[in-house]
């Protein structure tokens, strides 16, 4: 199975300046365009959003596009996040430090947003990464 998701408009996952790597937002959209973290809750279809699964996933996916570039998420020193709800920050934050600490990690801004491209999507994060080549 192919492991890369293609952008979903005329736009590169990376693109690197100097030594900056600008990771576009990412989603949870896995290769087969399913979404990790939507769960069918019941035989109506009823689903469950799951932001600590999503932002897990999103971060996987960033982690994949920067080794593409030649980095990793320790070379991420700048991070926007985008969410539907803030009531989903404790969730959001929960899965975040499981890959970034407050002393080593990067910078950070965390907004609402009405929606994301995708009705099942409750989070999107852009990241700013510095390597040298």
């Amino acid at each position: 199975m192919d492991d890369n998701v293609t952008p979903r408009g005329a736009y590169p996952h990376t693109k690197r300046v100097g030594d900056f790597i600008f990771v576009s937002g990412t989603s949870s959209r896995r290769p087969d365009n399913t979404i990790a973290g939507v769960d069918i809750i019941d035989d109506m279809g009823t689903k469950h959003l799951n932001i600590e699964v999503q932002t897990r996933e999103v971060l996987k996916n960033i982690e994949k596009n920067l080794a593409k570039a030649g980095a990793s998420l320790k070379d991420v020193v700048d991070v926007t996040s985008f969410l539907v709800n803030m009531n989903d920050f404790a969730g959001y934050n929960k899965a975040y430090a499981e890959f970034f600490d407050v002393a080593t990690g990067p910078t950070r801004t965390t907004v609402a947003v009405h929606q994301l491209p995708h009705p099942d999507l409750v989070v999107e994060i852009k990241v700013v990464a510095y390597k040298k080549k």
